[in-house]
């Protein structure tokens, strides 16, 4: 089995912003790395379920995540952290339990003043989970969604050396 990248959004409103840059930022990893996109797992799809521990669709995504190479991991900036629907997905992993994942955190900010959040509260708890996190996180200012390509393309230059498939051919 090749590698494979997964978008997880943490925004409560499904089809958003958020969901948009994740999967745009997916596809640029996985242009660079040859890794197949999975399906996008998007939480404001399964808020019905998010608390329910004994859940046969959260543990599929649970599943889903534990088995891909790369993971985007996007949600908008709530009190300077991310949604309370992304910690309680993540709540569902041992320490470690993201082992083997390379995770790309994601913020999508409404203020210059989160900029910083995703490096200081997003990528601790990535890498309390095991996941590897080699690159800085991507604070993306959602007054500028309209010039998201150039923004991404811009992230994803200065970041991609530091994915391992990309460094492994350098």
């Amino acid at each position: 089995m090749g590698s494979r990248i997964t978008a997880v959004v943490g925004n409560p409103n499904p089809g958003s912003r958020t969901r948009q840059i994740a999967e745009d930022l997916a596809e640029r990893i996985a242009a660079l790395t040859g890794a197949d996109t999975g399906s996008t797992i998007e939480f404001g799809e399964v808020t019905d379920e998010i608390f329910e521990w004994e859940s046969s669709k959260l543990s599929a995504l649970t599943d889903q995540l534990q088995t891909s190479t790369y993971a985007v991991i996007a949600t908008p900036t709530y009190k300077a952290s991310c949604t309370g629907l992304l910690k309680a997905f993540v709540d569902r992993f041992d320490a470690g339990g993201l082992h083997g994942v390379t995770a790309i955190p994601v913020f999508t900010i409404g203020s210059p003043a989160h900029q910083l959040a995703v490096d200081f509260t997003l990528r601790p708890l990535l890498v309390e989970l095991g996941a590897s996190v080699p690159t800085a996180g991507l604070s993306f200012p959602t007054a500028k969604f309209d010039e998201r390509a150039a923004i991404l393309d811009e992230w994803v230059e200065k970041q991609a050396g530091y994915l391992p498939e990309v460094k492994a051919r350098a």
